[in-house]
């Protein structure tokens, strides 16, 4: 049997989902775990929906996890963390970064975007463990509405027995070097906002 933790990244192509999700795969590793990734972006480029599954354990086999068996579920976006609930285990965790980006189908008018409250109550039939943050606003306020992903990274971060050292490290790696100081900035307001 695998003891695993089994991430699921969603969100809206231009939302940073598959850096962020590279960056927790290579946090599992520098950790000291096997880390596998596995990702669908299908019409990213054109605001579609984006998925990432990031496995951590001592042995981890596919590198998707299955429905039903994701430990913390990170929607960059209100309404995919409504979509994507069913993935969850029973008493799973999900972070919401607050952003609202309409479908395609919100934008033409064959369909309304549901209201915050009856988004989380969809959330909330599944798990009691649920963290709203507001990472877009948090990322504008340091001038770069690019840190949004950083920022619930390092909300993420806080929900995890991994030092925050190891984050940035990883964090500093994987971005421009011009960007690693409001990376920091970025990461460390992410954990303040929820702590």
């Amino acid at each position: 049997m695998e003891n695993t933790t089994n991430f699921l990244f969603v969100g809206v192509g231009g939302q940073g989902i598959l850096t962020a999700s590279d960056i927790a795969a290579s946090v599992g590793l520098t950790a000291g775990y096997e880390a596998k990734k596995s990702e669908i972006h299908g019409f990213s480029q054109r605001g579609g929906v984006v998925e990432s599954h990031v496995r951590w354990g001592d042995t981890v086999g596919a590198p998707t996890a299955e429905k039903g068996t994701v430990d913390f579920l990170i929607a960059l976006e209100m309404l995919e963390s409504a979509r994507w609930i069913d993935w969850l285990r029973p008493g799973g965790a999900v972070l919401i970064n607050r952003q609202r980006i309409a479908p395609m189908t919100v934008t033409v008018g064959d369909a309304e975007y549901p209201s915050d409250q009856d988004i989380l109550e969809a959330v909330r039939r599944r798990t009691d463990h649920v963290t709203i943050i507001d990472a877009l606003a948090i990322a504008e306020d340091l001038g770069n509405s690019r840190m949004t992903n950083t920022v619930v990274l390092g909300a993420l971060s806080t929900r995890l027995d991994v030092e925050p050292e190891t984050w940035l490290s990883v964090i500093e790696r994987r971005v421009p070097p011009k960007y690693a100081a409001l990376n920091r900035k970025a990461f460390q307001q992410g954990r303040r906002a929820v702590s």
